[in-house]
């Protein structure tokens, strides 16, 4: 069994769209009939995410963290004990690729770091900002960013790597420094595609959203 683990924190606005994307790459041609389980940890929402989740065929934990880290191992968890070999990460304001199972299974690695494609930009992110992330970001194989809307992780390498930390943000990160500590095979790919929201008003305080804050912040 597959499992795709998404973290939700008042995700009302992009959380359906993420969860028709995730259905989509579930129901793949190329992963041969195999079960994949879909699994929302909301944590600490105050908003219709919980009815968004409900509408979907899909698990749902919710939990009183407002901490990524803790969600993603919660999470983490509760598909190990269910049986899945494979745990594919994302994020509630993005959306996957069709094939994105398919292709980081295709790798044939312990875990694969894939990239990001922002959607429609910001209206605050202007085209200097613009080009400074173009300039500093590599859309290619062989690059080396981490994001916990684009990673998978073979179940074995997960345990042995000692799983999430209950991080306020870049549990992604540290996950993956443990990965290769213990010595396992890790893909850096582009060919596992996530569009992710450009959002200036990120959830994880010194995250993805921060990051592209501090571009626009570039005098």
């Amino acid at each position: 069994m597959i499992g795709i683990l998404i973290p939700v924190h008042n995700e009302e606005a992009l959380l359906e769209e993420c969860l028709k994307a995730a259905m989509v790459a579930a129901s793949h041609p190329g992963l041969l009939g195999e079960e994949v389980q879909t699994l929302l940890v909301l944590d600490s929402c105050s908003d219709g995410s919980a009815a968004i989740a409900r509408a979907f065929a899909v698990h749902i934990l919710e939990v009183q963290a407002r901490n990524v880290g803790h969600v993603r191992g919660v999470g983490a968890r509760y598909l190990l004990n269910s049986g899945a070999r494979w745990i594919s990460c994302t994020d509630a304001d993005s959306r996957v690729a069709p094939d994105w199972l398919v292709a980081q299974l295709a790798l044939g690695v312990d875990a694969v770091c894939g990239t990001v494609t922002l959607d429609t930009w910001n209206e605050g992110f202007d085209p200097a900002a613009q080009i400074r992330y173009h300039q500093a970001y590599e859309a290619r194989d062989g690059h080396r960013h981490i994001h916990g809307a684009n990673l998978g992780i073979s179940a074995a390498a997960y345990v042995r790597a000692g799983g999430f930390e209950p991080l306020a943000c870049h549990e992604d990160v540290q996950l993956v420094l443990q990965l290769e500590r213990c010595g396992a095979s890790i893909a850096w790919s582009h060919r596992p595609q996530v569009i992710t929201s450009a959002r200036l008003d990120c959830r994880a305080k010194g995250g993805f959203g921060d990051y592209l804050r501090s571009l626009v912040q570039v005098s």
